[in-house]
């Protein structure tokens, strides 16, 4: 018997792209479900102008999907996972972690570099995340963030229209948009660490929606839950946000995970580091180990003066 159920998904060519993926995933072990689309604006869409790092809230990029999950208009959503809040949203459930693949940052420059040192001296590196910022800063002060927003081909114009010298970019949204020829380099991101849960997709559905969640979780993968559970576990214990200059990178070895965190100010002068190693099964507790030093190693004078700052309206990378 066929099913019929609704997914939303960002406006957009990745999150498309990204939400096809999930939806041939899940017809693979349901042959029997038919997907229909449901595109949303989200207000990250709508506002292209506001730099990442002034943003008080979260949801940025996902709170109208989770409201029109809520209001019954889909069944289950597609987000990139490093874009979800880490306080769920009452009635709402992960119910499954698909293709975290390619975590890596990227680098796109208008002339071949092999590593940062390769770049002329002052360029300008284009990004609006403060987690790149800082580690950009802390490896070579003399480079100069430019804020830049959109969607990934937008920022590949805007490399030769703003006259940038390069650019940052996830590694995992040019390989699923078939991208990855205007790649110069990828960092290593155990040196270059990035964002909590990059490359990983959450699929989200309703709580009270059993029947959604049992074929969602068919294509849930337990490694990728775990790397990202320990990964989520430092912004939810240093209650930074996802917007904060922190970073986790969490990777599969022999016994279970090794988790490698770090958090900065926002000129990268000061930048700790912490790691911790554990089984699968106790993923979070990871976490908190790595967090918890961070934070004891000065971590929350760092995010006191960050949010002072930020509630000031006086944040400058």
């Amino acid at each position: 018997m066929s099913h019929v159920l609704t997914v939303a998904t960002r406006r957009g060519e990745l999150a498309v792209a990204q939400t096809h993926r999930v939806i041939a995933a899940l017809q693979s072990k349901h042959p029997g479900v038919e997907v229909r689309v449901k595109e949303v604006t989200s207000e990250g869409d709508r506002d292209r102008r506001t730099l990442l790092w002034n943003l008080k809230e979260t949801g940025f990029f996902t709170s109208r999907l989770e409201e029109v999950l809520l209001a019954g208009e889909a069944d289950f959503a597609v987000h990139s996972f490093k874009d979800l809040p880490t306080r769920s949203r009452d009635g709402l459930t992960v119910a499954a972690v698909y293709d975290r693949c390619f975590p890596e940052d990227c680098l796109l420059a208008r002339e071949p570099v092999a590593s940062l040192a390769g770049l002329r001296e002052g360029a300008r590196i284009g990004t609006s995340s403060l987690r790149r910022i800082a580690q950009l800063k802390h490896a070579r002060p003399d480079l100069q963030p430019v804020p830049i927003r959109g969607n990934v081909r937008t920022r590949l114009e805007k490399l030769h229209s703003e006259d940038l010298d390069a650019i940052l970019l996830a590694r995992a949204g040019l390989e699923r948009l078939g991208l990855t020829d205007a790649i110069t380099f990828t960092f290593d991101p155990a040196q270059f660490t990035p964002a909590p849960a990059q490359g990983a997709l959450a699929i989200q559905t309703r709580m009270s929606d059993t029947r959604t969640s049992e074929i969602v979780a068919a294509i849930d993968d337990a490694h990728a839950r775990a790397v990202t559970d320990a990964e989520r576990q430092i912004l939810i214990d240093t209650k930074c946000g996802c917007h904060a200059p922190v970073g986790a990178y969490a990777e599969e070895d022999a016994e279970g995970l090794t988790l490698r965190a770090f958090l900065a100010d926002v000129s990268g002068k000061t930048l700790l580091r912490a790691e911790a190693s554990g089984p699968w099964s106790e993923a979070r507790e990871v976490g908190s180990k790595v967090a918890a030093e961070l934070l004891a190693a000065g971590g929350q004078r760092i995010l006191d003066e960050l949010e002072s700052n930020r509630n000031k309206g006086d944040i400058h990378a």
